[in-house]
């Protein structure tokens, strides 16, 4: 197989250098609507400008609405033809969430994406707004509620337009580092003496895979036609690198040739967001705009039933729509 041989492209025609521009190369956007979190800064924003190169409508939620506004200002630069609205949400805080479902909702706007990728990585312990781990509040616990509170617009959207709606979770290759199960209680997520920052990172990447996981086996249930799926977009050096120990930065331009760049890196969330190849194609995992295999604890549906129950759970108990009809 050979060292480099996760350089080649893969049955899709992409790899690991392909960017998000050559990735949607030809494809007409200009029927969609997107939302994407995350999008101030990094993958997400280059995500937002390629999706708005492609015509889509483009949601940035944004914890702000001046630093909101300020991405959009930059990319309208780039474009002044892009599509694109500001709306404020704060993914570490319930009530936010579900703020800017209800307004969007109750809006006349159509969805037919929606791309979760915003999330933190180990960072210092510190709990959410609603008291749960930081890390596995925003990475999985608040895209696990948006999704929730939009799926029905996604629904109706695909319904009334017969496009296929599309829900993409961002992960990481980081869920390979999760060995067991044992810590999938809330009492066991938020202790801090256990919390260790790269083991907190790695199973709200777990969690962001068995949700797309069990959502899509859901929606398959229902005949809905909305797909799911979840993705490594490889490792970047983006804001996400922000709380990296100091003893590892001096190591990162040995590692720099490896990396991937902001536009490679966002190639794999605007690959499955609206590729044609992906149609029909739901609770399938990718890398490098290929379909890959993860770990059998992240394959494993009992897993995700857990996941899904906690997470359940704990919405309900802070008010949240009961995910149980998802």
């Amino acid at each position: 197989m050979g060292i480099f041989n996760w350089w080649r492209l893969g049955s899709s025609g992409f790899g690991h250098s392909s960017t998000a521009e050559e990735v949607t190369e030809g494809i007409d956007a200009t029927n969609l609507t997107a939302i994407v979190t995350g999008a101030t800064s990094g993958i997400g924003k280059e995500t937002v400008r390629v999706l708005a190169l492609r015509g889509a409508n483009v949601i940035i939620p944004s914890r702000t609405i001046e630093s909101g506004q300020s991405v959009k200002e930059s990319l309208l630069e780039q474009n002044p033809s892009a599509k694109l609205q500001v709306m404020e949400m704060d993914l570490s805080s319930i009530s936010s969430i579900k703020s800017f479902a209800d307004s969007f909702n109750s809006s006349h706007t159509q969805l037919n994406i929606l791309i979760n990728n915003a999330g933190i990585m180990a960072c210092p312990y510190q709990l959410s707004m609603d008291g749960v781990e930081m890390q596995f509040a925003v990475n999985h616990l608040g895209h696990f509620l948006l999704t929730n509170l939009l799926l029905e617009k996604l629904k109706v959207t695909a319904k009334e337009t017969g496009i296929q709606g599309r829900i993409v979770n961002v992960s990481s290759t980081a869920h390979r580092r999760v060995v067991d199960t044992s810590w999938i209680d809330l009492k066991k997520i938020n202790d801090k003496s256990t919390y260790r920052l790269f083991e907190a990172y790695s199973r709200s990447k777990l969690a962001n895979i068995q949700h797309t996981n069990e959502l899509s086996r859901r929606l398959q249930e229902d005949g809905s036609n909305v797909i799911a799926n979840s993705l490594h977009p490889g490792v970047i050096m983006t804001n996400i690198g922000r709380y990296l120990s100091p003893t590892i930065k001096p190591l990162l331009p040995l590692i720099k040739p490896f990396l991937k760049s902001i536009p490679q890196g966002a190639a794999t969330i605007c690959y499955v967001a609206l590729h044609p190849n992906i149609k029909d194609t739901s609770g399938k995992y990718f890398s490098n705009c290929n379909e890959t295999r993860p770990t059998s604890i992240a394959r494993d549906r009992d897993v995700g039933k857990k996941l899904w129950d906690l997470g359940q759970d704990f919405l309900e108990k802070f008010g949240g729509k009961n995910t149980s009809s998802a």
